[in-house]
């Protein structure tokens, strides 16, 4: 899974710092460029901040927050056996690279440098960049594993107790408490 995990995240990276190269490139700060009408539109920002610049006077801690996101997952890599689980966390991996990337590249200096956003819908109050939209749904992801009791290892838990099958058993051996019908 090692292989799953670290491609989605070098994907993920590589489609978010292509987008905001482009970004950089052929957009001035602060342009507004429909894509399909007021639906959709590229909005050239940079966020010193949180989602919606939220706290935009403490990127160091964000970019704190992300490394050990960081540190978190490479932590926990040879556990996982589940390709959700690996998607879920390379995807994660992935977007806070890209932010990550951008907190330590871009003006104004290491450590606090603003994450280029441009992704604008109309309806939601924030601009965002493709990092965020894996980091939200590689979130949502873990969360539903998570509710499924669904194991870094592929198994799904319940609290149900073992229960095995007449023929199963061995007439020889006693039952344990918890097997008993």
């Amino acid at each position: 899974m090692l292989g799953l995990v670290l491609g989605t995240a070098v994907v993920v990276w590589g489609a978010d710092l292509l987008a905001k190269e482009w970004v950089l490139a052929s957009m001035a700060e602060g342009e507004q460029r429909p894509v399909l009408g007021e639906l959709l539109q590229w909005h050239f920002v940079r966020n010193p901040g949180a989602a919606f610049s939220f706290a935009a006077g403490s990127t160091w801690i964000f970019t704190i927050l992300a490394a050990a996101v960081v540190v978190f997952i490479v932590t926990q890599l040879r556990s996982i056996r589940s390709p959700l689980w690996a998607i879920a966390f390379g995807g994660l991996l992935g977007g806070t690279l890209g932010n990550l990337t951008d907190r330590l590249t871009r003006e104004p200096g290491f450590f606090v440098g603003h994450v280029i956003d441009f992704i604008q819908v109309w309806g939601f109050p924030a601009i965002f960049n493709i990092a965020d939209i894996f980091i939200v749904s590689s979130m949502i992801g873990v969360v539903l594993l998570v509710l499924l009791n669904i194991g870094l290892d592929g198994v799904r838990r319940t609290d149900e107790p073992k229960r095995q099958r007449a023929a199963d058993l061995d007439a020889t051996q006693p039952l344990d408490p918890e097997d008993r019908p």
